[in-house]
């Protein structure tokens, strides 16, 4: 499977779906390689996380986190693909 390098950007701008961020974070946390947390920048929380995983995999973990109301969720992947022998 072809694997790829990227960061995810997650913006919180209600805390009421912050328990379903955690607990889809954890079901994807095989892709997830780092994660760094800026609690309450004004009245926002900000997620970055270093990811490495299929275009699929990154695609479903951005896809359910941008489903939340109130959290805004970008990505950006590298062209370099990793292969697993």
């Amino acid at each position: 499977m072809e694997k790829r390098i990227g960061v995810v950007g997650i913006v919180v701008e209600e805390k009421e779906n912050v328990s379903r961020l955690n607990a889809i974070l954890s079901e994807h946390g095989d892709i997830i390689i780092g994660r760094m947390g800026i609690p309450r920048r004004g009245s926002v929380n900000v997620i970055a996380l270093i990811v490495e995983g299929s275009n699929e995999e990154v695609g479903a973990l951005t896809g359910k986190l941008g489903n939340l109301k109130g959290i805004k969720v970008r990505s950006a992947l590298t062209n370099h693909i990793i292969t697993e022998g």
